[in-house]
C-alpha cells in the first residue's frame, strides 16, 4: 500500500507549546481548506483552500533487542511494503472511545516493541456522510525527552488542530546507564500525561492512538511503567517498534518533499535514538520506503555518554561525538548506496526534530520560536555546519540566553548538532528542509484515513435535457402501458 499525499501543501497552524502550557487552539475557527455542510448533507467548498494532506495507513512491527547499541534497520527486500511497513500483521492499537469514561488507546500493552496499526472498525462497516467532521482524534508521542499531544478534527482534505500540548519530561534520563526508568522521570512523565488525559476528556475524543518510543523500548521496567500510566491516567500507551516509528515520521512530514524530487532521506533525531528513512517517490504523489535504520544514539544518551554540556565542549570531544554516530551511518550507506543517488541530484533531505527546528530558528534570527516560519524552511548544509560548531562552542549560560534554545534544551542541543553534522557529513547534500511535524501527525492521518468515507462531488447535477425524441418515446411508452 502506497502513501498518497498532495503535493507540498502548506502546514496547518497548530498551538504547540514546547514549555508545556495548557494551550487552546485558535484554529477552532473556520480555516482555509475546510468545507461547510449544507442542509441536504452535501458539501460546499470555501473559496480559500489551504489544508494538510491525507495519507494511507499501514502496519509495522520491527523491534530491537533491549540493552543493544546496534543500529536496527529494514529494507524493502526484507518485507517492506510501499508504505515502508512490514507485511506481517500485528495487534490493533487504535481504539474508538465513548465520550464518557477514561481515555483509552487500546488493550494493555506489556511493553514489547512489536505493535502496529489496524482499523478498529469491522472490515465491512462504512461511515455515513454525516459522520465527516464529527469525530475527534488524539495522538500522543511519548519519547525519551518529550511528551507531546495533538487533538484534531478531520476536514475534507486533512485535519484541523483544536488542542495541543508539549512538555520536556526526560523519561529516558539515566536509561543508558542502568536500563531502568527512574522514579523521578516516571513521576514527571505521569504528571504531563495527566494533563493530556484531561484535555482528551474535555475535548470528547472519539478515536485515539498513544505511542511510546525508544525509552520504553529498551527499559527493563517499561511494562510496569505502562501499567502505572494506565492506572493513574487512564491512558494506555502502545510501545511501538523502531520500524513503526520511522513509518509514522514519514507519514507526518512527507508533504514537505518538494515536487520533482525522485528520492528523499527523512530523519528524526530523538532523545534515545535517531531514525533515518530512505524514500523513493513513485507515481507522482506516492512514496515508497526503500529502507530505514534506527541508530541507538539520540540527544539524551549521547549527552550522557560524553557528559552534560554545562561547559564549553572541547572541539576534539565534539568531533568524537560526530564520529560515534557516523559509524552507524556507514552501514546504511553501504546497504543502499545513497551517495550515488545523491550525486545524481533530485534528492531532498528532510529533518524533523527539536534540534533541526532549533537551529532553523537561530538561522532565521527569530526573537522567539515561530512555527509558521520554521516549518518548511530551507537551510544550506554549510550554514548548518557553521551554526552547529558555533552552538557547540558556546558556554552553558550563552546557550541558555538564546531564546530559541533556553535552559531546558541547552545541555542537549550540542549532542543534536553532532548527530545532524554526522548525517550531513556522510552525504554531500547542498541543503536541508526543516519539518516541525512528525509522529503525531502521522498517527492522526492514519486514523483519519481509516475513518473517512468518500466525499460527494461539489459539482451540481446537470438538469436532464428533454428533447423531441425523448418526448415521443415517453408517449409511446404510455400507449403501450395502456
Amino acid at each position: 500500500m502506497s502513501l498518497e499525499v498532495p503535493r507540498d501543501t502548506p502546514p496547518p497552524a497548530r498551538p504547540d507549546d514546547p514549555n508545556g502550557s495548557d494551550s487552546q487552539a485558535s484554529t477552532e475557527k473556520k480555516m482555509p481548506g475546510s468545507r461547510r455542510r449544507n442542509r441536504r448533507g452535501s458539501f460546499s467548498k470555501n473559496k480559500k483552500m489551504n489544508s494538510s494532506n491525507d495519507v494511507g495507513a499501514a502496519e509495522a512491527g520491527h523491534s530491537r533487542p533491549k540493552n543493544s547499541k546496534k543500529a536496527h534497520s529494514g529494507t524493502a527486500h526484507s518485507g517492506t511494503s510501499h508504505s515502508g511497513a512490514p507485511n506481517t500483521r500485528t495487534s490493533s492499537s487504535a481504539t474508538k472511545s465513548s465520550n464518557s469514561g477514561p481515555p483509552n488507546s487500546g488493550p494493555p500493552n506489556s511493553g514489547t516493541p512489536n505493535s502496529g496499526l489496524s482499523d478498529s472498525r469491522p472490515a465491512n462497516s462504512k461511515a455515513s456522510y454525516s459522520d465527516i467532521g464529527k469525530g475527534i482524534y488524539s495522538a500522543i508521542d511519548l519519547g525519551t525527552n518529550n511528551c507531546r499531544l495533538l487533538i484534531a478534527r478531520p476536514t475534507a482534505k486533512g485535519f484541523r488542530v483544536i488542542d495541543a500540548f508539549s512538555r520536556i519530561v526526560r523519561l529516558g534520563e539515566g536509561v543508558s546507564h542502568n536500563n531502568m526508568l527512574s522514579e523521578a522521570a516516571m513521576d514527571r512523565t505521569i504528571e504531563a500525561l495527566k494533563v493530556c488525559a484531561e484535555k482528551i476528556k474535555r475535548r470528547n475524543v472519539t478515536c485515539m492512538r498513544h505511542v511510546a518510543t525508544e525509552a520504553c523500548r529498551v527499559a527493563d521496567n517499561s511494562a510496569a511503567f505502562v501499567a502505572r500510566v494506565r492506572r493513574e491516567t487512564g491512558i494506555n500507551l502502545d510501545v511501538i517498534s523502531a520500524g513503526e516509528e520511522a513509518r509514522l515520521a514519514v507519514m507526518g512530514c512527507q508533504s514537505l518533499i518538494s515536487p520533482g524530487n525522485k528520492n528523499a532521506l527523512v530523519f528524526d533525531i530523538g532523545g534515545g535514538s535517531t531514525e533515518l528513512i530512505w524514500v523513493r517517490m513513485v507515481s507522482g504523489r506516492n512514496t515508497e520506503i526503500r529502507g530505514w535504520v534506527s541508530i541507538p544514539w539520540g540527544v539524551v544518551n549521547l549527552s550522557e555518554k560524553y557528559g552534560k554540556a554545562d561547559h564549553v565542549l572541547p572541539p576534539e570531544v565534539y568531533q568524537e561525538m560526530v564520529e560515534t554516530v557516523q559509524v552507524h551511518l556507514r552501514a546504511f550507506e553501504e546497504a543502499h548506496a545513497i551517495s550515488e543517488v545523491v550525486n545524481k541530484k533530485r534528492t531532498q533531505f528532510l529533518g524533523t526534530s527539536g534540534t533541526v527546528t532549533t537551529l532553523a530558528s537561530l538561522h532565521l534570527n527569530l526573537p522567539r520560536y515561530v512555527r509558521d516560519k520554521v516549518d518548511g524552511a530551507w537551510m544550506k548544509s554549510r550554514d548548518i555546519k557553521k551554526l552547529s560548531r558555533k552552538v557547540a562552542g558556546m558556554s552553558h549560560m550563552e546557550r541558555c540566553a538564546q531564546p530559541c534554545i533556553g535552559e531546558e534544551r541547552s545541555d542537549l542541543v550540542v549532542a543534536g548538532c553532532a548527530i545532524l553534522e554526522a548525517i550531513l557529513g556522510m552525504w554531500n547534500v547542498p541543503s536541508l528542509r526543516v519539518a516541525d511535524r512528525g509522529i503525531r501527525e502521522g498517527i492522526l492521518r492514519g486514523l483519519m484515513q481509516m475513518e473517512t468515507p468518500p466525499v460527494r462531488s461539489d459539482k451540481p447535477r446537470r438538469p436532464r435535457r428533454h428533447t423531441k425524441n425523448s418526448a415521443v418515446k415517453k408517449n409511446e411508452g404510455l400507449k403501450d402501458n395502456a
